[in-house]
C-alpha cells in the first residue's frame, strides 16, 4: 500500500528532530546501548563513531552557494521525513547535511526523524533494490502531506562502491567500510549536496 497522507502524519507524529535524535544517541551511548532491537558492542561502536562524525560535520559543513541560491528561491513549505537508524554509517554522514540545508532553507524545510526497526510498514515502501538500506530521505509538502520524492540512501558515487562491493565482495566488510568512509572524507559532503541541490530544483517545478 503506498504511504498516504494520513499514514505520513501518523508517522510525523511519532518522529524527533534533528536535536531530539543528537541527544537519543548520546543518551543510548551513555546506557551503552544503540537504536533498534539489535544491540551488540559493534553496533554500539559504530553509533559511538557516528555520533562524533556527527558532532564534526555540524562544525565543518558548508553549503554551497548554489544550493543557497536554491534554497533562497524555494516557495513552496516541505517536510523532509527521514528513516534513520543511530548505529547506521551512511546516516550519520548525510543527515547532518540534511540539518545544514533545512536550517540555510530559513523554515521552508523541516526535517523529521523517525527511526526504522520501529517503522518497518513505512520503510518497506522505500526499498532499495529489495534492501532496508538507509537513510530515506521522503520529501512531504507540508500542508498537503502529499509525497514530492525521496533520496537515498548515499549519493551515486558512493552506492555504486556498494553496489560492485556487493557484486564481487573481494575485501572483508570491515576494510570495505574504511574506503567507503575515506570516499566521504574527501567528498566532504559535495555529491550529497549537489544530489539535493537537484532534487530541490526539479521537486520545485
Amino acid at each position: 500500500m503506498p504511504t498516504t497522507a494520513t499514514s505520513f502524519e501518523t508517522y510525523l507524529t511519532k518522529a524527533m528532530d534533528y536535536t531530539a535524535y543528537m541527544a537519543l544517541m548520546n543518551d543510548l551511548l551513555k546506557e551503552g546501548k544503540t537504536t533498534g532491537p539489535i544491540q551488540s558492542a559493534d553496533l554500539v561502536e559504530y553509533t559511538k563513531l557516528n555520533f562524533h562524525r556527527m558532532e564534526r560535520l555540524n562544525k565543518t559543513t558548508v553549503l554551497k552557494e548554489t544550493l543557497l541560491e536554491t534554497l533562497s528561491a524555494l516557495k513552496k513549505r516541505w517536510t523532509w521525513l527521514v528513516i534513520t537508524e543511530a548505529w547506521c554509517g551512511d546516516a550519520a554522514q548525510n543527515i547532518p547535511v540534511m540539518h545544514a540545508i533545512t536550517v540555510a532553507s530559513k523554515g521552508k524545510i523541516d526535517l523529521k526523524l523517525i527511526l526504522r526497526d520501529e517503522n518497518l510498514p513505512l520503510m518497506d515502501q522505500y526499498l532499495t533494490n529489495g534492501g532496508r538500506a538507509i537513510p530515506v530521505l521522503i520529501c512531504i509538502e507540508t500542508e498537503t502531506l502529499k509525497e514530492v520524492g525521496k533520496w537515498g540512501p548515499r549519493p551515486g558515487p558512493a552506492q555504486e562502491m556498494v553496489l560492485e562491493y556487493k557484486k564481487n565482495p573481494v575485501q572483508d566488510l570491515h576494510a570495505f567500510k574504511t574506503m567507503l568512509y575515506t570516499w566521504y572524507s574527501k567528498d566532504k559532503t559535495v555529491s550529497t549536496q549537489n544530489e539535493l541541490n537537484s532534487l530541490v530544483k526539479k521537486w520545485s517545478k
